[in-house]
C-alpha cells in the first residue's frame, strides 16, 4: 500500500523552538500539542506546553497552556483515559549538573477538552523520564526510563548502558507503577500499541544510537521479545492505519540530513513510505487516522528556520492518503 502527502503546512510559528508532538481526537474533536521555548531544543525553564484544538484540522486554537516552575517540561504525549483526555510531560530539574535521578512526570487533564486542571505531578514517577502513552483493560500505560537501581552517576544517566526502560501501569492516570522492563541497557523513547487480544507492541529507540528495536509482551508483561530493525528511529511513533502498522520519526543516515519518515512495519521490518519535508531539528511526529484511507501527521522541524536545535522551529501538518 502506497501513501500519498496530499499537501504540509505549518500550523504554528512563534519565533521560538517548538517541538516534539502529540495529535488525538476527543469529543469530535482533534487536538494537537507540543513544547515551546525561546531558549532552544536543550534543558530550559522557560519551556512551555502548548495544546491546541480544532474541529477541521486547519484551524486551530489554543486551550491549554503550562510550564512547571524549575522545571524543562517536554515531550507531551495524549492519552484518552476513560472519559478523560491527559497530557503527560517528562520534566528536567534545571540544574547544572542534571540527573535523570531527578526527573518527574506532570500531567494536565480535561473532562470536556475546555477546562483543564493541573498540572499535578504523577506519584510513582520520581526518577523516571515518562514518555509516550496508552491504555487498555481500564489501565493507564506509560514508558518510563530510568537508571538501573537509581545508581549515582556522573553522566545525566539517560540513554547509557545502565538505562532501563519500565512499562508503567496505573488504575487511574495519576499513580503509576512498573510492572515489567522491556529494555535493561540503553533504554531510550518507546511507543506503544496494544492489540484487541492484549499483547503489546513496541517500538523502542535506542540510546546507543544503535538500531531500533521491535518488543512484544503480553499480561502480566514480564517477559518481552525483542528484535532489532535495520535502522535508528528518532522520536518513534507507532499506530493502526488500514489494518497495518504504520511506524514514524527521525531517519537518520551517515551523510545524508536527518528527515521526518514514515514506514510500514511488516514481519520486523520497515518499508518506508514516505518523507516529510523537513530537516535540521526534526521528528517527534504524532497520528490520527481520519479514515482507512485518510490520516493526519503532526511534526516538528527547523527546515525553514534555524536548520539546528535553536530558534527557530516550527509545528507542521501532513494530510495523508493511502492508497
Amino acid at each position: 500500500m502506497r501513501v500519498h502527502i496530499e499537501s504540509v503546512r505549518c500550523v504554528f510559528n512563534n519565533g521560538e523552538h517548538n517541538a516534539f508532538t502529540d495529535l488525538c481526537q476527543f469529543r469530535g474533536q482533534l487536538y494537537l500539542t507540543f513544547r515551546s521555548c525561546p531558549d532552544g531544543h536543550m534543558v530550559f525553564p522557560t519551556s512551555r506546553i502548548r495544546v491546541m484544538r480544532s474541529s477541521d484540522g486547519v484551524t486551530w486554537e489554543q486551550v491549554c497552556e503550562f510550564g512547571v516552575p524549575e522545571r524543562d517540561v517536554r515531550d507531551p504525549h495524549f492519552l484518552v483515559f476513560g472519559t478523560r483526555l491527559f497530557v503527560y510531560t517528562g520534566t528536567w530539574l534545571c540544574e547544572e549538573n542534571r540527573d535523570i535521578n531527578h526527573h518527574l512526570g506532570y500531567c494536565m487533564w480535561s473532562d470536556d477538552g475546555e477546562v483543564w486542571q493541573g498540572p499535578r505531578f504523577l506519584e510513582g514517577t520520581y526518577g523516571h523520564y515518562i514518555w509516550r502513552a496508552a491504555a487498555f483493560g481500564g489501565k493507564a500505560y506509560l514508558c518510563g526510563r530510568r537508571k538501573r537501581a537509581f545508581a549515582r552517576t556522573a553522566d545525566h544517566g539517560d540513554g547509557t548502558r545502565i538505562t532501563e526502560s519500565a512499562l508503567m501501569e496505573s488504575d487511574d492516570g495519576f499513580v503509576f507503577k512498573p510492572v515489567g522492563f522491556f529494555q535493561h541497557e540503553y533504554g531510550d523513547e518507546t511507543a506503544f500499541l496494544f492489540e484487541p487480544d492484549s499483547s503489546l507492541l513496541a517500538i523502542a529507540r535506542d540510546g546507543a544510537a544503535k538500531n531500533a528495536l521491535v518488543c512484544r509482551s503480553r499480561p502480566p508483561f514480564a517477559e518481552w521479545s525483542r528484535a532489532k530493525l535495520e535502522r535508528q528511529i528518532g522520536g518513534p511513533m507507532l499506530a493502526k492505519w488500514a489494518g497495518r502498522y504504520l511506524v514514524g520519526g527521525r531517519k537518520s543516515e551517515p551523510g545524508k540530513p536527518a528527515r521526518t519518515a514514515l514506514w510500514w512495519l511488516v514481519n520486523d521490518q520497515l518499508e518506508e513510505i514516505a518523507e516529510l519535508p523537513s530537516g535540521g531539528d526534526t521528528s517527534y511526529p504524532g497520528f490520527v487516522a481520519l479514515s482507512d484511507s485518510e490520516g493526519l501527521l503532526s511534526f516538528y522541524s527547523s527546515h525553514e528556520g534555524s536548520g539546528t536545535g535553536d530558534p527557530p522551529s516550527a509545528i507542521y501538518l501532513a494530510n495523508l492518503k493511502a492508497m
